[in-house]
């Protein structure tokens, strides 16, 4: 009998300290000069996605279109995020995140220059679709740099950054625009990101070093795999964008865009089953704590809806605009820094990942319950407290689920190839994407189901022959007597003023019931962090073998 060769698998923590060795351990200019780079990116985009769906409908006024033609602007840069992220693994794995940073803000930069000057509705889309391709290439990149460039004990003080940089970007966003309308233009909201991008290339250029050119072993990678996938997640992102819109399944558009997105991904299965390509590395994905993170991460993205929708619709129905709704919404983001140093410093010092996110999870919870009681009288003021309390969750929620994923990159060994970690991000940056829109998607829905509810229940109080009814309508008569054309003029009025009530009151209750949801949605988020496992090692436990000579080699 021959001899039988055994291979013995390295432990989470061999793993953890051939990482520890493989990352430097010093800061120097250049990965201090790239994470700032690509964490500006990352926010950037974050920024540039909120200030387009604010201004759509100054946007569409200078193009001179309704609403549904308006409703494909902020599709085609959003599907074009969609697409991008995926093919970023392909062409991420080919040039390197240098090349592809650069060429992508620059042209980010010259489209978002000419944007505002397009009076074309055609043109204007194709300038969107640019857009959205361009900048979605900056967050896979974001987390692919990180790990693979920031010394471990200087990484949570990056994932601090990075939590500031896109949580405060969708935050600031209305004040900012409403500060920009009000004092220069609307087309500020594109100026906005051509003066940031540039400040980007320059930390990206001096911060990311060149890439060396692949080692051409094995099959050569393929585009067409990733591009079916692209296309299928693309096409099926805009379906369940305009779902809403367009009456779902009644209608023939929706229709088409499912089912041939769904073909597109139909292709991709195909192609990865005859012809596996090198670069994607779906097997590695297929891990408890990486499906589990993925499921949190769509959820957090459903909580984001607290300050993207609900609030701002609850003023809205008052007549807000975007300056007078960002002093409610602007409250989420002052504790940002505060509260990301206080959670950097909580993981330097072997604090769980996983304990900042629940803890963050629990105070959203909490703030939404709060909100849960608001009324049509409400103003800005009513929320300022809740808000702090929702920016405090939203912080610690956020640095500490992307601090769970980290450690999940580390823990598997995503670094030990290129393509691991590049497929670990594009992952999770699908996941973000398809979240933060199912969630604000299936939100509207529910409003508008609940409004329905509501307006029905509270019709059945509000009938002829009833005598409060009958009442309300007889003072409200005399009122507008003096001011209508005749009696039964002034009649049909305090009619129209109590249907108006009806609907106001409606609505309110609807959003009473969509703060409940998201108090909800937060309890089972908790229950999927009580089903992550515990990573072997923390950051201050990889940190400190980085710092002791000698600790971060392997046993031999």
């Amino acid at each position: 009998m021959g001899a039988s060769t055994i291979t013995v698998r390295p432990s989470p923590v061999e793993i953890a300290r051939a990482v520890a060795a493989a990352i430097p351990s010093e800061v120097s200019t250049r990965p201090l000069l790239g994470i700032l780079g690509v964490v500006t990116g990352a926010g950037l985009v974050t920024l540039a996605g909120r200030m387009l769906s604010l201004g759509i409908t100054d946007l569409k006024g200078h193009v001179g279109i309704g609403f549904d033609d308006g409703a494909w602007l902020d599709s085609a840069f959003n599907a074009s995020l969609m697409f991008i992220g995926p093919f970023t693994v392909y062409v991420g794995g080919l040039l390197g995140p240098r090349r592809i940073l650069l060429f992508a803000a620059g042209l980010f930069t010259a489209t978002s220059i000419f944007l505002p000057l397009i009076h074309s509705y055609s043109l204007l889309v194709a300038a969107l679709i640019v857009a959205g391709l361009a900048s979605g290439t900056f967050y896979p990149l974001t987390l692919t740099f990180a790990l693979r460039n920031i010394p471990l004990r200087y990484l949570p003080f990056t994932l601090a950054l990075y939590a500031t940089f896109v949580d405060g970007g969708v935050n600031i966003a209305p004040s900012l625009y409403g500060w920009y309308r009000n004092h220069l233009s609307w087309h500020w909201m594109f100026w906005n990101s051509a003066v940031i991008a540039p400040v980007m290339m320059i930390c990206i250029y001096f911060g990311i070093p060149p890439t060396p050119p692949r080692k051409k072993s094995g099959p050569a990678p393929s585009f067409v795999g990733f591009l079916y996938l692209s296309a299928g997640l693309a096409l099926i992102f805009i379906a369940l964008q305009q779902g809403q819109r367009l009456d779902w399944w009644r209608s023939g558009t929706f229709n088409g865009l499912f089912w041939s997105g769904s073909f597109f991904l139909l292709c991709a299965l195909v192609r990865r089953l005859r012809s596996p390509n090198p670069l994607v590395a779906l097997p590695y994905l297929l891990n408890w704590n990486t499906i589990v993170l993925g499921c949190l991460l769509f959820w957090f993205r459903f909580t984001l809806c607290t300050t993207i929708i609900l609030i701002p619709q609850s003023l809205a129905i008052r007549g807000f605009e975007s300056g007078q709704i960002g002093p409610a919404i602007i409250w989420s983001a002052l504790p940002l820094i505060p509260i990301a140093v206080t959670a950097a410093l909580l993981l330097v010092n072997k604090f769980d990942p996983r304990l900042l996110l629940a803890t963050g999870l629990a105070c959203t919870a909490f703030a939404a319950w709060l909100c849960s009681g608001y009324t049509s009288v409400w103003a800005a003021e009513n929320f300022y407290r809740t808000e702090l309390l929702i920016g405090v969750g939203q912080a610690f929620a956020f640095i500490g689920l992307v601090g769970c994923l980290v450690l999940q990159a580390i823990f598997t060994g995503g670094l030990a190839r290129p393509e691991w970690v590049l497929s670990f991000s594009a992952f999770f940056h699908v996941i973000r994407l398809f979240g933060g829109t199912a969630g604000a998607i299936y939100m509207g829905h529910f409003v508008a189901q609940r409004e329905k509810l509501h307006s029905n229940l509270l019709g059945l109080h509000v009938g002829g022959g009833n005598w409060i009814t009958d009442q309300n309508i007889r003072a409200m008569t005399a009122g507008l007597y003096a001011k209508s054309s005749s009696m039964a003029n002034a009649g049909a009025r305090a009619l129209d003023l109590i249907a108006a009530r009806l609907r106001l009151q409606a609505f309110s209750l609807s959003l009473g019931d969509g703060f409940l949801l998201i108090a909800w949605s937060c309890i089972v988020a908790l229950t999927l962090v009580a089903l992550l496992r515990k990573p072997p090692l923390n950051y201050g436990n990889l940190s400190t073998m980085q710092q002791v000579p000698g600790a971060a080699k392997g046993n031999q």
